[in-house]
């Protein structure tokens, strides 16, 4: 199997590791070296940034990664155990071992978005598929079926409820308008029609104005806010007493699921949901952000936000 060559620029790669406070081994003399048995999960292994830098700083620890889209694993690392999965099926790769440290990267990665020709990118022309999966069957949602086939309304609700995107009601008629006369195929079809379907003011502001119906849809093929709450509970069970989970969220739906969690897992007994309250410890109660220097290289991480959670 051929990996795509990777142009990703890992975010947040030093504040996501240190955060899950991974112990070393005083024993061996070696401040780089790991416990042995000490194992992390990366469940969004993407470009394989954390993953690598991990095995890296700790010779002896074992990371077992996910990822739903297989082509971003080349199998030459012998120290990963890779596994081609959502992270809301981790519990299934995991059966009954339980973790030191979990890693959720929820950004799409600059090789999906350059390489990988599904759709993803609204700066080049591809089939509008924008499924994580590199080989969708028949039975797989795309974003070519969501535009072609779903009613206005629907096409609204979700441009504007997984996008926030104001003009929500005017680009879904103009893709019922659009669909009319002819299938949209293309990120480009799409693309000129929320262009025709927003103001030139709005055409000429500093973020993309097809930046939020792209994320949209995408987040609807991918059935990625449910998958996010369903990942993060099953990961929290899966965590050995004193693990940690670093999460990394780039857009405010994400991470406002991811706040709301945390809280309550964090919240004192008997303030919150019997189920879930003093059961764990906030380790920044405010997100981390990327650094200005980091910024200049990657421009795409200035949304990044890292929460960290410490089991109790």
């Amino acid at each position: 199997m051929t990996k795509i060559e990777s142009v990703h620029k890992t975010v947040l790669l030093n504040e996501t590791i240190d955060g899950l406070n991974l112990p070393r081994s005083k024993a061996l003399g070696d401040s780089k070296s790991l416990a042995s048995g000490q194992v992390v999960l990366d469940v969004t292994f993407g470009g394989g940034g954390h993953s690598r830098e991990i095995l890296k700083r700790f010779p002896k620890v074992k990371v077992i990664a996910l990822d739903q889209d297989q082509s971003v694993w080349d199998g030459n690392e012998k120290r990963i155990s890779f596994h081609n999965e959502n992270f809301r099926d981790l519990d299934k790769v995991l059966g009954s071992e339980k973790v030191d440290g979990i890693i959720f990267d929820l950004g799409l990665s600059s090789d999906q978005l350059e390489n990988s020709g599904r759709g993803f990118s609204f700066l080049k022309d591809e089939p509008l598929l924008m499924t994580m999966k590199k080989n969708p069957g028949e039975e797989d949602l795309t974003a070519g079926e969501i535009v072609n086939t779903w009613e206005e309304k629907n096409l609204a609700d979700i441009i504007y409820g997984y996008g926030e995107e104001r003009f929500s009601r005017r680009i879904a008629k103009g893709i019922v308008e659009a669909r009319a006369k002819a299938e949209i195929k293309t990120t480009t079809d799409l693309v000129k029609i929320i262009s025709d379907s927003v103001p030139a003011a709005y055409r000429r502001a500093r973020l993309h104005f097809a930046t939020r119906t792209f994320q949209a849809l995408r987040i609807a093929v991918n059935d990625e806010l449910r998958s996010l709450q369903t990942g993060l509970q099953k990961g929290f069970e899966a965590l050995k007493e004193g693990g940690r989970m670093s999460v990394i969220t780039f857009h405010s739906l994400e991470d406002r699921i991811v706040k709301k969690y945390f809280q309550a897992l964090a919240s004192p007994v008997g303030s919150g949901p019997r189920e879930q309250e003093g059961k764990a410890t906030l380790i920044n109660k405010k997100p981390i952000l990327e650094n200005e220097e980091n910024l200049k290289k990657n421009p795409r991480a200035r949304s990044a936000k890292l929460r960290i959670l410490e089991k109790i």
